[in-house]
């Protein structure tokens, strides 16, 4: 060192610029080296230099990096990593506190007593330090810095209260994995900044916290060494460390170097405590904005001075004592343990026979247990390592090939890929030593692009563990003042900020499920607050949507398209429903409004247009008296109203009214008085869902499918809820009411007293097989008899020439066999007045139109069974004897069968005596007897008694008197 070289010692607190001006200084110099505590601050300093000068002249040298350019000028290294004897003009040491460090101390204390520039030095460090230098350099001259901005005391926060900017200090990688979680559920998420980690997994974490991606950083003590990030508040979880061999309080001067990493520059900074800590003494606080502390008066220290002639006598230099009173003698560091331990190996041992072998033995043990296992674990390895530099001269390449192997993989969790990158960065430090593996140049590459994938991979990891990109970015955003944009894709998918956060339906918001309760609140705030256009734009589309584009579901639900907008609610009349909508609060009064009003609309229009002939019907003026009353009875009914319910008021009501009902489509059945324009399947729908309402229903009973004949009974609805569908229970089926009345008409003509059997044409009106229709008939009140007889069947000559007795044969004029399906559809039309009103007409005609539409007309349904009566079989056909099952019907009810559910006419006797063939067995025909003859014999029919109801009796009766 040249005469006027000169030592500085340039002290004060951090945020003073001490850095920045050592860099300065440097590139004032021809060459210069500058030396870091950690690897993490060398590749920021490295990259600035680089930013400054380009890479051809500056180089990196850390224990697992080397970046050396053929020009180099300028060598931004480790501590530890330092060259030693390069003659450089500029060198500086930064952070020479660390002096007194107990694990790394030595290090230190050796630069700041051995390690000088030609023409400038300079010690970076807090003032603590000022007495140790005097002592130990006394030409060292000293430059106090003075902090740029103020640090404050701001207590303790919980972390739901810290602000952005902040960082949280923990001193271990479960407190800070703990906290990392803790802050991602309530603030979207923090990146993490390890001294464990690489520089390249700790500059992708500490990009995105200083790009705003997120505002909260988690961190172990690295960060005091130097670093310099934006950060506003820094906050402890704990007050204790372990240092390696115990857990130990930090101290004022430690805790300082922390929390000055808040507030960079002018900016002022805070500090506090977080969690369960307690917060600080006043003492200690203010000491520590008055940067104010203990000055330090040891410094750790190791001999460099080392004998490498025997394994013992390295060992007894190491453990040498100082000679000043400033030092202490550094404890057993992990490089000395592992010499110990290999020391034991008695191979080893013979191995070590002279210097160089000792020497080769002493570089093995110095490499650092990066992967923290075991002592003995580490020292295995150092062992083989040095058994093939002693025995080879190198690491062979197939064994450190099959060790990076082992390590490139990228799959597991934070963990995993944490072990990965450790073990990787022993083999990276491997392959730095010059001389230990044969092509040096590739091993540095292939450990470098492993150790580059791996953490790439850790950086990933740990992102979709602590950060949640989407809270982050709308926490960010929701604290400024600009309006954020949302956007609704066709399927309804809101972004907002480009970030999912769930669906829009409608005129409500379902938000992502996969967010948890912390995020949630975020997300619904963010989402509202940029919907708020859509719905209004929204509202406006929907208020002027078609009627086609609305509809209501069976359990009362009012659709847009796809999207539940309301539902419907019970008005003051079963025809007036109500509407209630499903429209966010967030969206306003407004939206709200006009949504509710265009629902009203629909609903009012709907009901107006399918039950239009009662709404005209009550709306009708003319009628008055009990025709007026009994429309309001309809119109409460909705159309369709049990007779047994209004018998009383049916029979009140004089011809003219009954003419004036007629006029509006009412027809008066046996069993149902019913308009049949509403039994068509839209009404019936509306009818369902209405009658609901009115009821007060939790669960409305479903529409039944539409053109069916009879469907499975109702039996677990409501009380009525088959007449509101247009049917009438009848047993295990429920047969439509339309239906029900032209089979009404059918059984008027039988003697239901003496006993009928079924005519082929009830079967065909229903669709149902014999005994299918026989447990119809006892549903609705009638006695069903089964019993056995011969008939006899017709056989043409063709199929008798060839016969099959499974094919029946029938005449032309018979009608087809039904499907054998228990429901045949047969949809409720515009029946002929008199098909359901026989007995008030006076006429019975049955017009059914099979071509018809169901919306159009019932038609008649297919027959399901035929029964060939044998009387009418020819004389000359064939006559094979078979048993055939019948039943004989007969009025089950003894009561007054008008109003009650008979069949008017019901226990009139059509003739004298019991019917031939009735009875079961004893009534079956006899063998060798009456061949030909009809054993269903039908009584001769009575005069027929004109019923007052008919609307046509005062004629007929006036024709007679004429007469």
């Amino acid at each position: 060192m040249s005469g006027d070289a000169r030592v500085v010692a340039v002290l004060g607190p951090t945020n003073t610029g001490k850095t920045t001006y050592a860099i300065d200084r440097m590139l004032g110099h021809r060459t210069g080296v500058i030396g870091l505590p950690l690897r993490l601050l060398a590749r920021e300093v490295y990259d600035r230099i680089v930013a400054l000068r380009g890479p051809s002249v500056v180089a990196l040298v850390t224990g697992e990096e080397r970046i050396v350019p053929p020009r180099t000028q300028y060598w931004v290294c480790t501590v530890e990593a330092m060259p030693e004897g390069m003659g450089v003009d500029f060198l500086a040491i930064d952070e020479i506190q660390l002096c007194a460090d107990p694990e790394r101390g030595h290090v230190f204390t050796d630069r700041l007593l051995r390690a000088r520039g030609l023409h400038e030095t300079l010690f970076l460090g807090a003032d603590t330090m000022r007495g140790p230098i005097r002592a130990l350099v006394p030409e060292a001259q000293y430059m106090q810095r003075e902090r740029m901005s103020q640090l404050v005391y701001s207590g303790q926060k919980k972390v739901s209260r810290m602000r952005p900017r902040s960082a949280i200090v923990g001193f271990s990688v479960d407190n800070v994995y703990a906290i990392a979680e803790l802050i991602r559920r309530q603030k979207g998420g923090a990146a993490v900044v390890m001294g464990a980690l690489s520089p390249r997994t700790r500059n992708a974490q500490v990009d995105m916290y200083q790009n705003g991606e997120v505002d909260f950083l988690v961190a172990t003590d690295a960060i005091g060494m130097g670093l310099n990030l934006d950060i506003d508040h820094v906050a402890f979880s704990s007050l204790s460390k372990f240092d390696g061999r115990r857990m130990r309080p930090l101290a004022p001067n430690e805790l300082a170097q922390i929390a000055g990493r808040a507030g960079r520059g002018q900016k002022d900074g805070t500090f506090g405590v977080t969690g369960d800590v307690r917060p600080l003494e006043d003492g200690v606080a203010q000491a520590i904005m008055d940067h104010r502390f203990t000055p330090l008066n040891k410094l750790q220290w190791r001999n460099h001075a080392l004998q490498f002639g025997t394994i013992d006598a390295l060992v007894r230099s190491l453990e040498a004592p100082p000679d000043h009173d400033v030092l202490v003698r550094a404890r057993e560091a992990d490089d000395l343990m592992a010499l110990k331990s290999l020391a034991e190996s008695a191979e080893v041992t013979a191995r070590c026979t002279d210097a160089p072998s000792v020497r080769l033995l002493w570089d093995v043990c110095r490499v650092p247990d990066f992967r923290g296992i075991s002592h003995q674990e580490h020292s295995s390895l150092l062992d083989v390592i040095f058994r093939y530099l002693h025995e080879r001269g190198g690491i062979p390449n197939d064994f450190m090939a099959r060790q990076i192997k082992r390590i490139d993989r990228t799959d597991g969790d934070i963990d995993a890929i944490s072990k990965r990158l450790a073990f990787i960065r022993t083999w990276t430090y491997v392959a730095q030593r010059k001389g230990w593996v044969d092509e040096i140049d590739h091993w540095r590459r292939e450990t470098r692009h492993v150790e580059d994938r791996l953490s790439d991979a850790l950086h990933e990891k740990l992102t979709q563990r602590f950060v949640d990109r989407r809270t982050s970015v709308l926490l960010r955003r929701l604290g400024q003042k600009e309006a954020m944009v949302a956007e609704v894709n066709d399927a309804g998918e809101v972004t907002v900020e480009g970030e999912f956060v769930g669906k829009l339906d409608g005129f409500r918001f379902s938000q992502d499920k996969g967010a948890g309760a912390a995020e949630a609140k975020t997300i619904k705030t963010a989402a509202l607050q940029a919907l708020a256009p859509h719905f209004h734009l929204r509202a406006d589309r929907f208020y002027n949507a078609p009627d086609t584009e609305i509809d209501y579901k069976e359990q009362g639900g009012l659709m847009w398209g796809a999207s539940a907008v309301g539902k419907l609610v019970a008005g003051s009349d079963p025809l007036k429903p109500q509407v209630e909508v499903f429209v966010d609060d967030v969206a306003g009064a407004d939206v709200a409004q006009k949504v509710q009003r265009r629902l009203q609309h629909f609903i009012d229009r709907k009901v107006a247009a399918l039950f239009e002939p009662l709404v005209a019907m009550q709306r009708d003026e003319a009628l008055a008296g009990l025709a007026k009353g009994f429309a309001f009875r309809m119109g409460e009914a909705m159309g369709v109203l049990p007779r047994a319910a209004v018998a009383d008021e049916v029979k009140a009501l004089d011809q003219d009214a009954r003419g004036a009902l007629r006029k509006h489509g009412i027809r008066f059945g046996q069993f149902t008085i019913f308009m049949p324009l509403l039994l068509k399947p839209a009404p019936t729908r509306l009818r369902l869902v209405l009658w609901s309402l009115a009821q007060g229903l939790s669960e409305f009973p479903e529409s039944p499918p539409p053109g069916l004949v009879t469907i499975p009974a109702m039996k677990d609805a409501p009380q009525g809820a088959d007449t509101m569908a247009g049917y009438r229970n009848a047993g295990d089926r429920a047969i439509r009411i339309d239906m029900l009345e032209r089979l009404a008409d059918m059984l008027r003509a039988e003697d239901s007293r003496g006993g009928f059997e079924a005519k082929a044409d009830m079967l065909s009106i229903t669709g149902m097989t014999l005994e299918q229709f026989a447990a119809l008939m006892e549903g609705l009140g009638y006695k069903a008899e089964i019993g056995e007889r011969e008939k006899v069947k017709a056989v043409d000559a063709a199929i008798a020439a060839k016969p099959d007795a499974d094919t029946p044969v029938m005449d032309a004029g018979d009608l087809a066999p039904a499907t054998g399906a228990d429901d045949v559809a047969a949809s409720p039309a515009d029946v002929p007045e008199g098909t359901g009103d026989i007995v008030d007409e006076g006429i019975a005609p049955i017009i059914a139109e099979a071509s018809e539409t169901p919306e159009e007309s019932p038609g008649v349904p297919v027959n399901s069974e035929t029964e060939i009566d044998p009387g009418t079989a020819p004389d000359t056909a064939t006559a094979a004897v078979e048993t055939e099952v019948f039943y004989t019907f007969t009025w089950g009810r003894m009561a007054n069968p008008r109003g009650r559910g008979a069949p008017q006419g019901a226990g009139k006797p059509r003739g004298k005596g019991k019917p031939q063939g009735r009875g079961g067995p004893k009534g079956a025909r006899k063998p060798g007897g009456n061949k030909g003859q009809n054993f269903s014999a039908r009584p001769p029919k009575p005069e027929k008694k004109i019923d007052p109801d008919n609307p046509f009796a005062a004629a007929l009766m006036g024709l007679k008197d004429n007469s």
